[in-house]
C-alpha cells in the first residue's frame, strides 16, 4: 500500500443509517408532503391561483416588503415578481405603494382580503395528513422526536441537548 492510497472506510456505526435506508425514507416523506395529499394543489385551487402566487401572499404576512425583497424572498427574478404582483393587485390582495425612503422602491402590502387568503392558505398548509393523524401516539411521538433532531442536526440523541 503506498503513502498515497486511502484504506476503505471500516463498518458503519451499528445504528448508522445505510444510504439505502435514507432514500428511502426521503422518498417516502417527498411523497407523503407532496403527492399522497397534494396540499400545493389543494390551496391553489382553492384560491384560485398559482401556487407561486399564494407564496408571494405567504411572504407578506409578517408585513409589507419592497419588491426587491420580495423578490429574494420568493428566489425568482424581478421581472416575474412584476407580474405576479400585478396580478395579485389585480385581484385586490395587494396594493404597491412609493417607499418613503426611496422613491424608486416600491413596497407591497397585503389588503384585508390578501391577508385572509394567505391565513386560508396557512390553515390548508397546516393541516396535517390523514396518515399522520391515523398513527398510534407512541408512534407519532417517536416520528415527533425524530423530526426534532433532524430539524436541529442532532444525530446523536436527544434534541434538547441533554443526552
Amino acid at each position: 500500500m503506498s503513502d498515497t492510497t486511502v484504506p476503505a472506510p471500516g463498518p458503519a456505526a451499528p445504528d448508522a443509517a445505510t444510504p439505502g435506508s435514507a432514500v428511502r425514507v426521503w422518498s417516502a416523506m417527498r411523497a407523503l408532503v407532496l403527492e399522497q395529499e397534494d396540499r400545493r394543489k389543494e390551496v391553489a385551487d382553492a384560491l384560485g391561483m398559482s401556487f407561486f402566487r399564494v407564496k408571494a401572499l405567504r411572504h407578506l404576512l409578517p408585513g409589507p416588503l419592497s419588491m426587491r425583497d420580495l423578490t429574494a424572498g420568493l428566489a425568482t427574478e424581478k421581472p416575474y415578481t412584476t407580474l405576479v404582483v400585478d396580478d395579485l393587485e389585480r385581484r385586490g390582495y395587494v396594493v404597491r405603494s412609493v417607499s418613503p425612503d426611496d422613491r424608486r422602491s416600491k413596497i407591497v402590502t397585503l389588503t384585508p382580503e390578501g391577508e385572509a387568503a394567505a391565513r386560508q392558505a396557512e390553515r390548508i398548509l397546516a393541516r396535517p395528513p390523514r396518515s399522520l393523524l391515523a398513527l398510534p401516539a407512541g408512534d407519532l411521538a417517536a416520528l415527533d422526536e425524530i423530526m426534532a433532531r433532524l430539524r436541529t442536526g442532532d444525530e446523536d440523541g436527544d434534541a434538547r441537548g441533554s443526552g
